[in-house]
């Protein structure tokens, strides 16, 4: 088997980048490895554990099957519906009042006040001689006894009255067990997954007796844990072999099966994460009556099961998204990547805030002439008429009649009859200053490209350029437009980039079928139209990329960190395919006004995990509760109506009560009925989500759903 991109240089194209992680033939010398476990197995200002303890407690913590985004990392679930809760005022007078009853009670039979009567059941049920005897401790053993009994009955009735079991659960020994749970138990050898089982059924007992120490050691962390997962998962597959990955095991013990990076972590993880599950916790569920009760105090969490059906996160600026969301599910994606399990795109302006670069194996400064890196305009693809789609949605797909039947195939044309001819003549696609000039249709590029084809005798090329000169000038012809748009990228700011002569290093997204981690910084500041331009060519290329993959076992992701002016039909329509290709996209915005009004329910329908961040106006709210829907509920009407005593007596008892139940007693009139009402409102989604916090419907690739939920992302 070859090196599974272990041992090759970290390039920019398809046959250079980060391949899945695997074992290598001839393993390459890992990295020092530090004592330190893992990150996520303590909390944070907790010291670390000696001997690997953190770790061993972290990959054993329970991790029970859960709803659609809750944290299931040592997670306990809750009833669906809410139990019936008795104020504590009421509950405690309750039983104090219980209890001075029973102690009354037993002190009138005890002092004979209430007569000899409660004694006929030892009369009836005991011989005279039993009674009567000269045994005093006989009698003694009797009397007492049936004293003791009596005192039982008391006691259970007046408890079940006073509801001491309640207050037992609630302020007695149970609760303060749930305040301070016990350690969990450890688990049995056979189900520890410390241990490695699965690996010794399969016949690599050696390689799990050397991961397992490893990890007692402390010198496994849970992205190694991940990673030879993932890499088990390979030779289970067919993928690899068990010889190859025993022989990586043995040598390497946990930092066998490396990322080709040799990264085992990230820098200053922020967020926390875990990797068996895949999630990456984002906040909690608020205790609030209008999230669902097993929801609420739950940690809300992410991952690849959510994200791949695209995620849309809409706040004003300030409101928390990108420190929020989008740095620590990019965080998340890039620990993944480092796992073997997932190739992910970050998007955004420079500076801001997604990431140090050493977390990314390549990072696109644009605009930057210290970048390392260039861009690849036409995708990586040879096909004129594949570059031609992508670059025409990236330039003019803001511009296309968002209405259905409206796109950008005009724009395609006269690319396709440009690049075609291009290519065929020199063997590549024009750079930006020479598809301007193509595009401007002025005489002498076109005629030495007329003349290249008619030298090499291109003569079904000639006639796309003929068809294109014929255009030229006509009304409703696009090259002028594509012209003006192709200028803006023909600054000098750009002037080293988007080169397609070879000189430099173009990243090129046919490399997301390695586990790569990219980033790309956006020239936002003095070039916003270019930055658009770019971003939806990222957007454009990302989902024409996925849908070619060949390993479809890697989940990829993109994260667009502003996605202003990118939504167009395209990107629509290619949104809803991603899931089909084991990918998604994080797409946010500071308002939905930021998309053609025909476009924001496509896209809201087209993404299945949808955020409203605090500070939402109300217009956009509107679209969020209509996508949300309505759902029954049920109204109750109640009517109190004070009631009056009349005797001495009447009014003893409804004192009594008012002391017991803190309220005067009433006569209640109940009229219960089913409504239809809007899960959130827009006036509640504008005013009524406080700072810091979001509301959040989840979708998974399996369909499951979870409701719109208040969530605090900042806890």
């Amino acid at each position: 088997m070859d090196s599974d991109g272990t041992q090759d240089a970290r390039g920019t194209h398809a046959d250079s980048v980060p391949r899945p992680a695997g074992p290598p033939d001839v393993p390459v010398t890992p990295p020092e490895v530090p004592a330190a476990p893992p990150r996520p197995a303590r909390a944070p200002g907790v010291p670390p554990l000696p001997d690997g303890s953190a770790f061993l407690a972290w990959v054993r913590a329970p991790r029970p099957e859960a709803a659609p985004g809750v944290w299931r990392f040592g997670h306990r679930p809750r009833p669906q519906e809410e139990p019936e809760q008795i104020p504590a005022r009421q509950l405690l007078s309750g039983a104090v009042i219980a209890f001075l009853v029973g102690w009354l009670i037993w002190s009138l039979l005890w002092n004979g006040y209430l007569g000899g009567w409660w004694v006929l059941p030892l009369e009836l049920f005991t011989p005279d001689s039993w009674r009567h005897s000269g045994d005093r401790i006989g009698n003694a053993f009797l009397w007492y006894g049936y004293y003791t009994l009596i005192a039982l009955v008391i006691m259970i009735g007046v408890g079940r009255l006073g509801r001491w079991g309640e207050v037992w659960r609630r302020y007695g020994l149970p609760a303060w067990q749930r305040a301070a749970p016990a350690s969990e138990r450890l688990p049995e050898p056979e189900e520890d997954p410390a241990q490695w089982n699965q690996l010794r059924a399969a016949g690599a007992g050696d390689a799990a007796e050397r991961l397992a120490a490893e990890a007692r050691a402390g010198l496994m962390r849970d992205v190694d844990h991940a990673r030879i997962a993932r890499a088990w998962q390979g030779v289970r597959s067919g993928r690899h072999s068990l010889a190859t990955f025993t022989g990586a095991v043995l040598k390497d013990g946990a930092a066998a099966c490396l990322h080709p990076s040799g990264d085992r972590d990230l820098p200053g993880r922020l967020a926390r994460h875990d990797l068996v599950s895949g999630q990456v916790r984002l906040g909690t569920t608020a205790d609030d009556p209008r999230n669902p009760y097993a929801y609420r105090g739950t940690g809300l969490a992410l991952g690849p099961d959510l994200l791949g059906t695209s995620l849309l996160a809409v706040g004003p600026a300030g409101s928390g998204k990108t420190g929020g969301v989008v740095w620590p599910l990019a965080e998340s994606l890039c620990l993944h990547a480092l796992a073997g399990r997932a190739a992910v795109v970050v998007v955004g302006a420079a500076g801001a805030g997604l990431g140090p670069a050493d977390a990314y194996d390549v990072v696109v400064r644009i605009g930057n002439p210290e970048s390392v890196y260039d861009l690849d305009l036409y995708g990586g693809t040879t096909d004129p008429d594949e570059a031609a789609a992508v670059l025409a949605e990236a330039l003019v797909g803001d511009l296309a009649d968002p209405h259905p039947g409206g796109d950008s195939r005009r724009s395609t044309t006269v690319l396709a009859q440009l690049l075609g001819p291009f290519q065929a003549v020199h063997g590549r696609f024009p750079s930006v200053p020479e598809l301007r000039r193509l595009l401007d249709g002025a005489p002498g590029p076109l005629g030495a490209l007329r003349k290249a084809l008619e030298d090499t005798g291109q003569a079904s090329l000639l006639r796309e350029l003929d068809a294109r000169e014929r255009q030229l000038g006509h009304p409703g012809d696009v090259g002028g437009v594509l012209a003006d748009r192709v200028a803006l990228l023909d600054r000098p700011a750009f002037a080293g980039f988007f080169d397609t002569s070879g000189q430099s290093r173009p990243f090129s997204l046919r490399a997301l079928d390695h586990p790569v981690r990219v980033r790309i910084d956006l020239p936002a500041r003095g070039h916003a139209d270019a930055s658009r331009i770019l971003a939806r060519l990222v957007l454009a290329q990302f989902t024409a990329s996925v849908a070619v993959r060949e390993d479809r076992s890697l989940f990829a992701s993109l994260v667009l960190d502003d996605a202003t002016g990118v939504v167009t039909p395209d990107a629509v329509r290619g949104i809803q395919r991603l899931r089909s290709g084991n990918a998604g996209a994080v797409l946010t915005l500071r308002t939905l006004d930021d998309v053609p009004r025909p476009l924001r329910s496509p896209l809201l329908g087209a993404i299945g995990c949808r955020m409203a961040l605090s500070g939402l106006t109300p217009w956009d709210g509107q679209d969020f509760a209509e996508v949300w829907g309505k759902e029954w509920t049920e109204a109750r009407d109640v009517t109190d109506r004070q009631i009056i005593a009349e005797t001495p007596a009447g009014k003893a008892v409804h004192m009594l009560r008012r002391v017991i139940t803190g309220h005067a007693p009433t006569a209640r009139a109940v009229t219960v009925r089913q409504v239809e009402r809007e899960r959130w409102s827009a006036s509640e989604l504008a005013h009524g989500v406080p700072p810091g916090h979001a509301v959040l419907s989840l979708t998974n690739v399996k369909g499951e759903h979870a409701p719109p939920l208040l969530v605090d992302l900042r806890s």
